[in-house]
């Protein structure tokens, strides 16, 4: 049997699914990817293969990439510049023999027009790797409910206040551990190739129903700004956050640009997120998780 590859095994989601492969494959079977691959330690104990990738480094690909049969390709943090790294990996995968790519996407990824600044690397990637004559599986995690319970939550909960442009569109939030889940079915069961799942929690709600119900189990008071997209990019201004990915300084303060985040609340508000979908039950046998059982769960990491 060909081996299954997944890259950025060292990041949060990319451990989770090593975590889960390795409950369900045996670890010979297993080959795990990092470009830093000394914190695979873990894993390395296991018997699975650890190797050292580097998307911006082809030579290092095609060596990580062989005796592949299915690929877990893993999308990487640098929007914007992101589509070559995600080429290189699918080029080097498939020039040494792997024949499935499952991908991480978003919502709506298959979209040729999209608000989204994200979602045009998802897209771009999405085409490619269909043209790669490998089988593929899109993957179109919804928003994560675990950024909702933290990185949404902890400064709205501290300020007393959060401005937000998206409106009353609805998003059906999903649990990390529902995609890594999904991801990791369809690398080992049969039926997935040439299909795209909408990788959806189980219920449509808009940001403002979110941060109500965070002020509620918090007990303490949330005030929802309504703002347009300017008045979004002023906020994240005001905090130091560049506007484009092309301004992001490397090793800086902040690694993210402010323009994915804004144009990420106008698709919500433009009703691209508003999406409903049982794929996750049909690929891993489990409804996905409640955002108020998300939020139980990282709730002691909120302010006192």
């Amino acid at each position: 049997m060909g081996k299954i590859i997944v890259t950025g095994a060292s990041g949060q989601f990319g451990s989770a699914a090593a975590r889960l492969l390795l409950q369900e494959c045996a670890p010979e079977d297993l080959v795990f990817l990092s470009r830093t691959p000394e914190s695979l330690a873990e894993f390395a104990e296991t018997g699975a293969h650890i190797r050292q990738a580097d998307f911006d480094d082809p030579a290092s690909l095609a060596a990580a990439t062989q005796g592949g049969e299915k690929m877990l390709l893993i999308s990487t943090t640098r929007v914007g510049t992101r589509v070559e790294q995600h080429r290189n990996a699918v080029e080097a995968a498939v020039a040494n023999g792997v024949k499935h790519i499952a991908y991480t996407s978003v919502i709506g990824g298959g979209m040729a027009q999209h608000p989204g600044i994200e979602q045009h690397d998802h897209y771009a990637t999405e085409q490619l790797i269909e043209k790669s004559g490998a089988a593929w599986t899109h993957l179109r995690n919804s928003l994560y409910s675990n950024a909702v319970a933290t990185a949404m939550a902890i400064p709205a909960l501290q300020a007393g206040s959060k401005p937000d442009n998206a409106g009353d569109g609805k998003v059906a939030m999903v649990s990390r551990e529902d995609c890594v889940a999904s991801a990791v079915a369809v690398l080992t069961q049969e039926g997935h190739a040439n299909k795209a799942y909408d990788i959806t929690g189980p219920e449509r709600l808009s940001i403002p129903q979110a941060l109500a119900m965070i002020s509620e189990m918090a007990g303490k008071p949330i005030e929802l700004i309504p703002v347009d997209d300017e008045g979004m990019y002023r906020y994240f201004d005001s905090l130091g956050v560049p506007r484009k990915a092309s301004d992001i300084l490397p090793d800086g303060p902040i690694p993210w640009a402010s323009e994915g985040m804004v144009t990420f609340g106008q698709s919500i508000r433009e009703g691209y997120f508003d999406v409903l979908s049982d794929d996750v039950e049909m690929l891993t046998g489990s409804k996905p998780r409640t955002l108020r059982s998300v939020l139980e769960q990282y709730k002691d990491q909120w302010p006192k």
